[in-house]
C-alpha cells in the first residue's frame, strides 16, 4: 500500500461519492508533494491491488525505526521513544486526534505520542475523493496524516484517526481482518467502530519500539 502521495503517485484510498452533511468553513489541504520518499496507507481496500506490495511495506518499517532509533540515541534515559504531532492544520478533527494519542498512549509502553513543536508528523484535513484518507511517512520522522471529510462522516472518524495513527507507529493495512483489529481499517465496513488495537497489534508496535530498535 505504498506509493508517493497526492501529485507524485496516486496515495491508496476508495473514491467516495460526496456527502451530503456541510463541511468545515476552512480546510487546511495536505502537502501536494512529500520531502522525500514516502510509503502511503489508505483507509480502505478499493485501490489495495494497486501497491507495490510487502517490498514497500518492509521499506516502512525500516524508515519508521530509522528515526525511533535516532530519537532513542537521542534521550537515552527515556523508557519511551516521544513522536510529537502537530493538529494545527486539522482543527475539524481536534477532538479525533487527540483521542487517537490517549488510545495509542493508554496502549502501548514503548513509544508515546505527544501534541509540541518540531513535530514528526502532522495531520491535515480536506478533501480528497480519490483517496479518502491515508498516511504518509519519509521515514525519517517527518511525514503527515491526511483526514478527508467525506470519508470521516462515513466511517468512525476516531477509529479512521487511530488507524492512520497506527501507520506512523509502523503498522500496515490488514484490511482482511476483523472489526477487533484496527488496522483492518475501513476493511469490516462503516459500521465497524472499534478505535483500540488488540492484543497482536499492541505486542507489534511494544516490539517494533523497545529501547528504539525493530523486534
Amino acid at each position: 500500500m505504498n506509493r508517493m502521495p497526492r501529485t507524485l503517485s496516486v496515495a491508496l484510498g476508495i473514491a467516495l461519492a460526496l456527502g451530503t452533511a456541510a463541511l468545515p468553513a476552512a480546510a487546511t489541504a495536505a502537502p501536494v508533494t512529500a520531502p522525500g520518499p514516502a510509503a502511503v496507507h489508505g483507509y480502505t481496500p478499493g485501490a489495495a491491488a494497486k501497491s507495490a506490495g510487502k517490498a514497500d511495506d518492509r521499506a516502512f518499517y525500516e524508515a519508521v525505526m530509522k528515526s525511533a532509533r535516532a530519537k532513542q540515541a537521542a534521550t537515552p534515559y527515556l523508557r519511551a521513544v516521544v513522536v510529537t504531532y502537530d493538529a494545527s492544520n486539522a482543527p475539524s478533527f481536534a477532538a479525533e486526534i487527540a483521542r487517537s494519542a490517549q488510545i495509542w498512549n493508554g496502549s502501548v509502553a514503548n513509544v508515546r505520542l505527544q501534541e509540541g513543536s518540531g513535530a514528526d508528523f502532522d495531520y491535515y484535513e480536506g478533501d480528497d475523493p480519490e483517496n479518502g484518507s491515508y498516511a504518509s511517512t519519509d521515514g525519517h520522522g517527518r511525514g503527515y496524516i491526511f483526514l478527508d471529510y467525506t470519508q470521516n462522516q462515513q466511517y468512525s472518524s476516531v477509529r479512521v484517526t487511530a488507524h492512520e495513527t497506527g501507520h506512523v507507529l509502523g503498522l500496515p493495512d490488514h484490511y482482511s481482518g476483523p472489526c477487533s483489529e484496527l488496522m483492518s481499517g475501513g476493511g469490516p465496513g462503516p459500521s465497524c467502530t472499534n478505535a483500540y488495537p488488540n492484543s497482536t497489534e499492541r505486542s507489534r508496535v511494544n516490539s517494533l519500539w523497545r529501547n528504539g530498535l525493530a523486534g
